[in-house]
């Protein structure tokens, strides 16, 4: 059974990295590969999304009660998610998800992306969330988010760059990934727990609630900080990030 205090790590990794523009594979493998973590089961991983999906209902409550009376906003983000779903499922169930996670492709990947990041983040901020979102838009954001399948990618940095390919400003760009992320968590969630039945009960307990608390809590601040953040400054500190953690990775890799 995992500590509090490893829960409390996960919950941090999860929370953070779940919602800036860097890897959160890249951190999990780097902290698995010096720690070893007990027993980390299939529960523990659905309250952690669940912490995170909580964190963006709670902080986007406002919106998401818009979304009931503009329900073509609504269709927009479900059309952009429907990429990722069946490809996720076949990914995960097949198991090649898992012959992807490893030093080396994330290394790369955390690298390669992190340019493109940086590349698309120097295009304009003509277009608005509120007019400009359209249903090809959605498509066009939602087949990036595929990308994020791929360990070391990291979704709100795909989805992050294809909205600042497409013209959006930074702030529109965290929202549209933000509001994405909404039914791939809940459907990452649902996997989870029919995984749980199929393989059998598992026992709700006391550190699964942590789990899902922490991760509200650290997901809810990581949400707040970008959001601010990004109204004042570029996105260069998380390339800088990404290309020292992917050199740091791949010194690991080949050296």
């Amino acid at each position: 059974m995992l500590s509090s205090v490893e829960i409390l790590i996960l919950s941090l990794i999860q929370g953070i990295s779940e919602f800036l523009p860097v890897s959160s594979a890249a951190h999990l493998v780097l902290v698995s590969k010096y720690y070893s973590f007990t027993n980390q089961n299939l529960l523990i991983d659905i309250c952690l999304h669940l912490g995170s999906l909580l964190a963006i209902v709670v902080y986007f409550r406002n919106d998401l009660f818009n979304f009931i009376k503009n329900k073509a906003f609504l269709i927009k983000i479900l059309i952009g998610t429907i990429p990722i779903i069946p490809i996720g499922y076949v990914l995960y169930q097949t198991g090649l998800i898992y012959q992807l996670r490893n030093l080396e492709v994330i290394g790369w990947t955390s690298l390669i992306f992190g340019i493109i990041l940086y590349i698309s983040d120097k295009s304009g901020s003509k277009k608005k969330i509120d007019s400009d979102f359209t249903n090809k838009s959605a498509i066009f954001i939602g087949l990036f988010q595929v990308l994020a399948l791929i360990p070391g990618v990291s979704r709100a940095g795909i989805t992050i760059t294809s909205g600042r390919f497409l013209g959006f400003s930074r702030f529109d760009s965290a929202k549209i990934s933000f509001f994405l992320s909404i039914p791939t968590l809940t459907a990452a969630s649902i996997l989870g727990v029919y995984n749980i039945y199929r393989e059998g009960s598992v026992e709700l307990n006391f550190l699964a609630i942590i789990a899902v608390i922490f991760s509200f809590i650290f997901s809810y601040i990581t949400i707040a900080f970008f959001l601010t953040f990004i109204k004042k400054f570029n996105l260069n500190i998380f390339v800088i990030y990404r290309t020292i953690l992917s050199i740091f990775i791949l010194g690991i890799v080949y050296l």
